[in-house]
């Protein structure tokens, strides 16, 4: 890919402020929308929108294609008729700061089931169910079936139905009608409200950038649907899970609980399921960050009788990711508009495997500081253009609780810790050192890298009670949540100064920003290419 330099914003759907307990694809993020236009901002990242699944996870869904419902914005459902603007002025008393997860589901479902019992189908209706064939009823099916079998897992429902028996879909078809149309129905709203948010993005010039996890849930629709893509048993249960060996961080590694693929199955049908799944996430995207990367070249396989990860059998397998990439791009007409998440310990078969398709990588800055000061890649005079530069993911503390933190709250030992906090002072040099956050952006901003990307919480110099996720707990993560007067006006100007200076304005520079850095009209930023709608 040519990405022409730009920079943009991490800040997943749900943090948005808004009335009701969670961001989503209303009023909250045209706001956003605006900010990130009078910032000169280019790209917003966020991470997977599908419906959420053990932990709140928006990386554990049980589908790889449907919307969450819990991004579903209740005012265009009044707008539509569906609702009255009286039912929704009695709300709960929903945390301004934080996701009640229990709380929003189940105030949000009340409203989705409220607008159910007014909603006739239309045209619209009918053309998203043709869209949506490959996927919606199974999934509508495997929710109604969930629910019927009290949140079991597909794999412990009647034999018949795990089986998936054509007798036994056309009995639950039968049975479970109005719980499949009413799956339908909020799926159908998502398609509608995504749509329009996405043509308001490009009313802006603004690109998505979505997150595609490699691997999915084994209880979700994708698993049971496709039995014969995953390394299942006779009972349906996984022969092998995906996960890391033992590291620096975790002495028993990490067992994810994931499916393997069956890749000889996906080879035979040339990869379909791969291609229609990234087909589906480019229709509501424009880039896609391809979780876990180096699982294209070699998967982590951890058998179902093995103890932990640290097990010895435990073993790394190949993956046909040349296959699979050449399969997806041909299904895509020529493009591959992916960034490849190649963090952690890569091999130069990964590395190789990028670079034969021309993926940019990522450079995260709170990995740059703690290793060799000459050659360390996440160093910034160590990029390459072809590259996507971070101050920090989703994954990480953010920047300022990376920088404060304390001994004991991290493997570290105290004096490598100082070590690091002095190299990042030295590299920041004199008068950049003052606020830690905003440093390392000024970094990312003034690397070569074609595109540079900052989590909203290093914007607003927020720490570690902002952080989004701690990777192995299982529990408080993906609740954060800003409001609108975090976003100060002295924030967005700096932001705003800092993209027109380094080049990676969204368009033309405007004023006040054009005189105050003594900007002459031949050195404005290049206009971007359109988006390919």
């Amino acid at each position: 890919m040519d990405l022409q330099r730009a920079g943009g914003i991490l800040l997943h759907l749900t943090s948005l402020p808004g009335r009701f307990g969670i961001g989503d694809l209303g009023r909250g993020s045209d706001w956003f929308l605006d900010v990130m236009a009078d910032t000169g901002q280019r790209w917003w990242q966020m991470l997977p929108v599908g419906p959420i699944g053990a932990g709140n996870s928006p990386y554990a869904s049980p589908s790889s294609f449907a919307g969450s419902p819990l991004l579903i914005a209740p005012e265009p459902m009044v707008e539509q008729g569906l609702l009255t603007a009286s039912e929704l002025d009695d709300l709960p008393e929903f945390p301004a700061d934080r996701v009640d997860f229990a709380a929003v589901n189940a105030f949000k479902t009340r409203l989705l089931r409220l607008a159910f019992s007014r909603f006739r189908p239309d045209d619209g209706f009918l053309a998203f169910r043709r869209r949506a064939a490959d996927w919606l009823e199974d999934y509508c099916r495997y929710n109604a079936l969930k629910q019927h079998f009290g949140n079991r897992p597909w794999n412990e429902w009647d034999r018949d139905l795990a089986d998936r028996a054509p007798e036994a879909l056309q009995r639950i078809d039968r049975d479970l009608a109005d719980e499949i149309a009413f799956g339908r129905f909020e799926q159908y709203l998502f398609d509608q409200q995504w749509r329009d948010f996405r043509a308001r993005c490009r009313d802006r010039g603004i690109g998505l950038i979505g997150d595609l996890p490699i691997f999915v849930a084994f209880d979700g629709a994708d698993v049971w649907a496709h039995r014969d893509l995953f390394r299942l048993d006779a009972n349906n249960n996984p022969t092998h899970t995906a996960g890391v060996p033992p590291d620096y961080f975790n002495e028993l590694g990490q067992d994810w609980g994931n499916p393997l693929y069956r890749w000889g199955a996906h080879l035979k049908d040339e990869f379909a399921w791969w291609s229609r799944r990234i087909a589906a996430a480019l229709g509501r995207f424009d880039l896609l960050r391809f979780d876990h990367f180096r699982g294209l070249e070699a998967c982590y396989a951890i058998p179902a009788k093995a103890e932990n990860a640290a097990d010895d059998r435990c073993e790394w397998e190949p993956a046909p990711g040349d296959e699979l990439l050449d399969a997806v791009r041909k299904a895509l007409g020529g493009r591959l508009p992916l960034i490849a998440e190649d963090l952690g310990v890569i091999t130069p078969e990964v590395e190789a495997l990028r670079d034969r398709f021309g993926l940019p990588g990522m450079r995260v800055l709170q990995f740059a500081f703690g290793n060799d000061p000459l050659a360390d890649v996440y160093l910034p005079h160590c990029y390459i253009p072809n590259c996507v530069a971070y101050t920090g993911t989703h994954d990480n503390d953010t920047t300022l609780g990376w920088f404060e933190a304390e001994a004991g709250k991290t493997t570290q030992p105290p004096e490598e810790m100082e070590a690091e906090r002095r190299f990042v002072r030295r590299y920041l040099g004199p008068g950049q050192a003052d606020d830690i956050p905003l440093g390392l952006i000024r970094l990312a901003w003034a690397s070569v890298a074609n595109t540079a990307i900052a989590p909203l919480q290093d914007v607003l110099g927020l720490g570690t009670e902002a952080r989004m996720n701690v990777p192995g707990v299982g529990h408080g993560n993906w609740t954060w949540r800003f409001q609108t007067d975090q976003l100060t006006p002295e924030r967005r100007s700096w932001l705003a100064e800092q993209t027109a200076l380094f080049g990676r304005w969204n368009g033309q520079v405007p004023e006040p920003y054009r005189t105050r850095l003594g900007i002459d009209p031949p050195a404005d930023s290049i206009a971007p290419e359109p988006l390919d709608p």
